[in-house]
C-alpha cells in the first residue's frame, strides 16, 4: 500500500510536461503559447506538481480545469494574464490568497473544498478585481460592495483609531516606522469591529491591509492634493422637467400631444411602489407588427455633395438662453494657455491615423427616414425631439450580441431598436410621462444557476431622462427587467464602462455624475444596484467619455461650463467616494469670449483614438482635435486646476447658435461626423488629411458634406432640414444614423465601391 502511494507521488511529479499540456489543451497546437483551454482534472495533483516556469508559457490560456486534484494552494508566482475561468472544485484548498496574481479571472469554481470558509469567499472577491461568477452565481454586486463600500467603512474606522492614539515619529526612521506599523496594525485589528462575527477573520485580514496602506499614504504623500469643491447646491426634492433645447420657431412648441387613449401595444410605466429588483417588473417590448413606424421617403440627390462655404449665417437660429455665470475678475488670467503651452500644429500624429484606415473612401447614401417616436404613432408628429442613439456592440468571443445592424434611439416617451438594413423597428419600449434623453449599451453576465456552464453574456440597454429613473432592458428577450432612481432630477447622460460592463455612469441636472454597479442578472432577472462613487460637477454634464486606454481610472465630462477631468479609480489609493475635479481643460477660443459670446459650453465630445479627442464648443464654428496624453501630462494651475488642451487641428464646422448638436467618431475608419441646424452632416476622414493643411492656420474643410435628403411627406411635399441632435456609426461605418429635433431618424448606408 505504501509502495503504491509512493509510486503515485513519483508519477504525479512527472505528470506535468510540455507534451501532456499540448495533449490536454486546445486548440491543438505545437506551441504552449497558443493553448486557450486546458483540462488537468482528476490527476491527483499537489502544489509541488505544478511547474511554474512551464505553466507560465500559457500566455493565451483562458479556461483551466483543475478539479478533482489535491491542491492546498495555488503557485504564488504563476501569472496567467488571459485566464478568465478556473475550476478548483473538489480539491483541498486552504490558502486562497495564492490566487491573487490571477487578476483577469472572471469566473471561479471552489465547491467541495472542505477548508474554505465564508471569510475565504470574501477574500477571493477582494483579491480578484474582475471576479463576477463564483460557484455558478453572479457575485459582481456583492464583490464590489466588499471592495469599495465595506472597505471604505473599515477605512473610516481605521483612520479614527490613528487620529485618537497615534502620530508619526519625529524624525521618521525605518526602525521607528516599523515599530509604529506593528503597533498600529495590532491596535486596529483589535479595536475595529464591523460586519457579522462569521466573517471576523476576513475583517481582521482586510483591516491589516488597509491600515498598512493608510500608514504608507502618510509617509508617501501625493504631490498635489485636489482642491476642495465649492459649497454644494441644495438638492431639490422634486423631479425636474428641463427642456434640453428650445424648439425651432417653425414648430409650435405650445402643442404638447399627451396620449388620451392608450394603445393596446403601449405599456404602462412601472408602479411607483414596486421594488425594481424583482422579475415581476418584467414587461414585453412592443414589436413592429404592433406599432409600425411612419416612413418618409428620402428624395435621391442628383447633384454631388456641396462644398461648405467659408461661413454660414445663423440669423434664423434661436439664441441659447443666457446662462448666469460668475463674474470673471481676470478673464485674461483665466483663459491664457498654462505653462506656455500653445496649440500644437505638428503633423506627427497623422502618420498613426493614416495607418488605422486602409479601406477605400467612404460614400454614404440615405436609405431610410423613420418616424418611430411619434406620439400616438401619428404621422403628423414633427415636434418630438430625438436625443441619443447608439449601435449595439459587436459580439465578442463569448458569442453574445446581435451584430452592428441594430441601433437604439431615444426621444419623447419611447426607445426603439432599429434594424438599419431593413428599416424595421425591431423593438419599441414606451413609458407614458417620460422623456428619454440618453441611452447606453453594455454586456453583463446572466447566471443560469447550477450547471457547468454557469453564465453567459447578454447585451443590455440602459436609458433615462426627465424622471431621473434608469430603465434596464434586455432587448433580445423583449424584457425591460428593472429600473432604479439615479437622481431626483432629470438624467442628462448615461455611459457604461465597456471594460467593466456592469459599471454605469449617470449624469444629472443636479450637477452630479454617479457611478453605479448594476451587477449581472440571473435567469429570473433578479438584480441589485449599488452606488460606488459621486462626482461633483459645477453645472449640468452633457457628455461622458472614458479614455479607451484607461476607462477605469479617468473620466472626461463635457458640461455647460467647461470640460472637466476626474480621477475615478476605486480602491485604497483613492478612498473617497465623493470627489471634485482633477483638472479643467481649456481651449484657445476662450480668449475670444465677451459679453455676447460664451464658449465654455462643450456640447460635443468623443475619442477618435486612444489619444486623440474631438470636441466642440457651443457657438464656435470649429471642431477641435486635441491630444489627451499631451494635455494630461501638463501640471494643472494651482488656483483653478486648469490646463490648456494640446490642440492638433481645427475642423471647420457650421456657424450656428443652436446648442447640443453632438458630434461622434468612428475610430476604426478614422471618421468624425457632426450634424448642423439644416439637416446636413459634416464628415471628416482624418486619415486623408494632408500635413500641409495643418500649417495654414485655417480650419480644415470637411471631407464631404452630406446634404439633407429632403424626404417627401405624402400630400405635404418636402420636409425642410431640421437640427441634427445626435449621430452614431457602427464600427465599420456600414451605417450612419442621425437623429433630428423633428421626430425623424435618418439612416445612411455605405455604398459599395466599384
Amino acid at each position: 500500500m505504501l509502495q503504491d502511494k509512493l509510486m503515485n507521488c513519483l508519477k504525479a511529479m512527472e505528470k506535468i510536461t510540455e507534451k501532456l499540456l499540448l495533449e490536454k489543451g486546445s486548440p491543438k497546437s505545437n506551441k504552449l503559447e497558443q493553448i486557450k483551454t486546458l483540462n488537468l482534472s482528476g490527476l491527483g495533483l499537489k502544489p509541488q506538481d505544478l511547474p511554474v516556469r512551464l505553466l507560465s508559457r500559457l500566455r493565451s490560456l483562458e479556461r483551466w480545469d483543475l478539479s478533482g486534484n489535491s491542491l492546498q494552494a495555488f503557485p504564488k508566482s504563476l501569472e496567467l494574464p488571459a485566464l478568465c475561468y478556473l475550476d478548483l472544485s473538489d480539491n483541498q484548498m486552504e490558502d486562497v490568497t495564492t490566487l491573487e496574481p490571477l487578476s483577469s479571472l472572471q469566473e471561479l469554481k471552489m465547491e467541495d473544498n472542505l477548508y474554505i470558509t465564508v471569510s475565504d469567499n470574501y477574500k477571493l472577491m477582494v483579491l480578484l478585481p474582475k471576479l463576477r461568477i463564483y460557484n455558478g452565481k453572479d457575485v459582481s454586486t456583492s464583490a464590489n460592495h466588499l471592495r469599495f463600500v465595506y472597505s471604505e467603512n473599515l477605512r473610516t474606522r481605521i483612520i479614527a483609531v490613528w487620529e485618537k492614539s497615534f502620530s508619526l515619529p519625529d524624525p521618521i526612521t525605518a526602525e521607528k516606522l516599523s515599530a509604529l506599523e506593528k503597533s498600529f496594525v495590532s491596535t486596529a485589528r483589535q479595536q475595529v469591529k464591523y460586519g457579522p462575527s462569521s466573517v471576523s477573520d476576513f475583517t481582521k485580514w482586510r483591516v491589516e491591509i488597509i491600515a498598512k496602506e493608510y500608514l504608507r499614504s502618510l509617509t508617501e504623500p501625493k504631490e498635489e492634493p485636489e482642491c476642495k469643491a465649492s459649497t454644494d447646491t441644495k438638492e431639490s426634492s422634486t423631479v425636474s422637467t428641463p427642456t434640453k433645447r428650445k424648439q425651432n420657431p417653425s414648430v409650435d412648441t405650445n402643442i404638447r400631444l399627451t396620449p388620451r387613449k392608450k394603445l393596446r401595444s403601449d405599456l404602462p410605466a412601472s408602479p411607483a411602489g414596486a421594488s425594481p429588483c424583482k422579475s415581476a417588473l418584467s414587461r414585453k417590448l412592443q414589436t413592429l407588427s404592433q406599432s409600425p413606424a411612419v416612413r418618409v421617403s428620402p428624395r435621391k440627390l442628383n447633384q454631388p455633395p456641396a462644398t461648405p462655404p467659408g461661413a454660414q449665417t445663423g440669423a434664423q437660429a434661436p439664441r441659447r438662453g443666457p446662462k448666469v455665470r460668475q463674474a470673471k475678475e481676470d478673464a485674461g488670467a483665466q483663459t491664457k494657455l498654462k505653462n506656455g503651452a500653445e496649440p500644437r500644429r505638428d503633423a506627427d500624429w497623422l502618420s498613426s491615423m493614416k495607418s488605422c484606415s486602409k479601406t477605400p473612401p467612404v460614400r454614404l447614401k440615405p436609405l431610410h427616414v423613420l418616424q418611430c417616436h411619434s406620439k400616438q404613432d401619428s404621422s403628423e408628429d414633427f415636434s418630438t425631439q430625438l436625443w441619443a442613439c447608439a449601435f449595439q456592440p459587436l459580439p465578442d468571443t463569448t458569442g453574445a450580441g446581435g451584430g452592428s445592424r441594430l441601433v437604439a434611439t431615444c426621444g419623447g416617451d419611447s426607445l426603439c431598436v432599429i434594424d438599419c438594413e431593413t428599416g424595421i423597428v425591431m423593438k419599441k419600449y414606451k413609458v407614458p410621462g417620460e422623456e428619454f434623453f440618453s441611452l447606453s449599451w453594455s454586456t453583463v453576465l446572466m447566471s443560469r444557476g447550477g450547471g457547468a456552464s454557469a453564465a453567459r453574456h447578454c447585451s443590455v440597454l440602459a436609458a433615462g431622462g426627465k424622471r431621473g429613473l434608469v430603465k434596464l432592458i434586455h432587448p433580445r428577450n423583449n424584457v425591460a427587467y428593472g429600473e432604479f432612481r439615479a437622481s431626483r432630477k432629470a438624467l442628462s447622460v448615461l455611459r457604461f464602462n465597456h471594460h467593466q460592463g456592469n459599471f454605469l455612469f449617470t449624469g444629472s441636472y443636479d450637477n452630479k455624475i454617479v457611478l453605479w454597479d448594476i451587477g449581472g442578472v440571473d435567469s429570473q432577472y433578479n438584480y441589485k444596484v449599488v452606488q460606488l462613487l459621486v462626482l461633483d460637477i459645477s453645472t449640468t454634464p452633457l457628455h461622458i467619455c472614458l479614455p479607451p486606454a484607461s476607462p477605469s481610472s479617468h473620466l472626461l465630462t463635457a458640461c455647460e461650463d467647461g470640460l472637466l477631468c476626474y480621477d475615478t479609480r476605486l480602491g485604497s489609493s483613492n478612498s473617497t467616494t465623493k470627489r471634485t475635479k482633477e483638472m479643467e481643460i481649456t481651449f484657445p477660443i476662450y480668449k475670444k469670449e465677451d459679453k455676447d459670446h460664451d464658449y465654455h459650453t462643450i456640447d460635443g465630445l468623443s475619442f477618435l483614438t486612444d489619444d486623440i479627442v474631438a470636441s466642440k464648443n457651443y457657438m464656435h464654428c470649429s471642431i477641435y482635435l486635441w491630444s489627451w496624453g499631451g494635455t494630461k501630462a501638463q501640471r494643472p494651475d494651482k488656483k483653478d486646476r486648469s490646463v490648456c488642451a494640446v490642440v492638433l487641428a481645427e475642423l471647420q464646422w457650421a456657424n450656428t447658435e443652436i446648442p447640443y448638436l453632438a458630434l461622434n467618431t468612428c475610430p476604426g475608419q478614422a471618421y468624425v461626423v457632426c450634424g448642423d441646424d439644416k439637416g446636413r452632416l459634416w464628415t471628416y476622414n482624418i486619415s486623408k488629411l494632408q500635413k500641409s493643411s495643418l500649417h495654414t492656420g485655417k480650419p480644415i474643410l470637411p471631407t464631404e458634406m452630406l446634404e439633407w435628403p429632403t424626404p417627401v411627406r405624402k400630400n405635404h411635399g418636402q420636409v425642410e432640414g431640421p437640427s441634427i441632435n445626435s449621430v452614431a456609426m457602427d464600427p465599420e461605418l456600414h451605417f450612419l444614423v442621425a437623429l433630428s429635433d423633428r421626430n425623424m431618424v435618418i439612416v445612411w448606408k455605405r455604398e459599395e465601391s466599384v
